[in-house]
């Protein structure tokens, strides 16, 4: 195995510890947040409660091993276009992780509200439900805040794959079109909430990318590059 190979696996395995993300994402919201009712909420969280937390986790270790990630790939592209490589770094890991950790907090909040600690108790019980609601619409409102760079990120990263010469390029366009469609979702989420679902069935495909180019990355790894004149020979 080349080393350009080797690189291009451990970028490819470091991105697969991401794929738990969704658990915080998908999972938890469909099992434990019942749209429009707090006291219903509050309840099955206070029920799964071990599982919440497993959600907070999730998004940490997301956030942590996005910065590994990045900086694997940064190893694998800099000889394509450091530059590229350096925005690729910042956009996907300097970007996205503050924001990761700093959403945690509204989840903590949510706990603690749901728990109903001793000096939580000036508070009726539908109040503290009201608000660990109103915290985690302020985590959803984080992810829609953090998809904008989910996106960015992956602009540098599918013009170092289209010009690598070692990645298949359509790769490169799937990550591009990856990038806008969680743009799209982003801007939808801010300016027209009530459509912010519908976006996101309809751009689902462009958001297997990230997919494609984990397994491609860990399966293929990376073909060496050819000089130009022994191409053209």
């Amino acid at each position: 195995m080349t080393t350009l190979s080797r690189n291009a696996r451990v970028a490819g395995l470091l991105y697969l510890t991401l794929v738990i993300a969704p658990l915080r994402l998908i999972y938890i919201p469909s099992k434990l947040i019942v749209s429009g009712n707090a006291a219903a909420t509050a309840s099955n969280i206070a029920a799964h409660q071990t599982l919440f937390r497993l959600g907070i986790l999730t998004d940490l270790f997301t956030a942590v091993m996005g910065i590994f990630l990045t900086l694997a790939l940064y190893r694998l592209f800099k000889g394509v276009d450091q530059f590229l490589a350096a925005m690729m770094v910042i956009l996907g890991a300097l970007m996205v992780t503050p924001i990761y950790f700093l959403n945690t907090l509204n989840d903590a909040a949510t706990l603690l509200l749901v728990r109903g600690a001793d000096f939580l108790s000036v508070f009726d019980k539908p109040q503290r439900e009201a608000m660990a609601m109103l915290f985690l619409r302020l985590h959803h409102h984080g992810v829609v805040v953090n998809e904008v760079f989910w996106g960015l990120w992956l602009l540098p990263f599918g013009l170092l794959v289209y010009k690598s010469r070692f990645l298949p390029r359509f790769l490169g366009v799937w990550l591009v079109l990856n990038c806008f469609a969680y743009l799209a979702q982003s801007v939808t989420g801010i300016m027209w909430p009530q459509y912010e679902d519908a976006v996101g069935n309809y751009s689902f495909p462009l958001l297997l990318g990230e997919l494609a180019i984990m397994l491609w990355l860990i399966i293929m790894g990376a073909k060496e590059r050819q000089p130009l004149a022994a191409s053209a020979a």
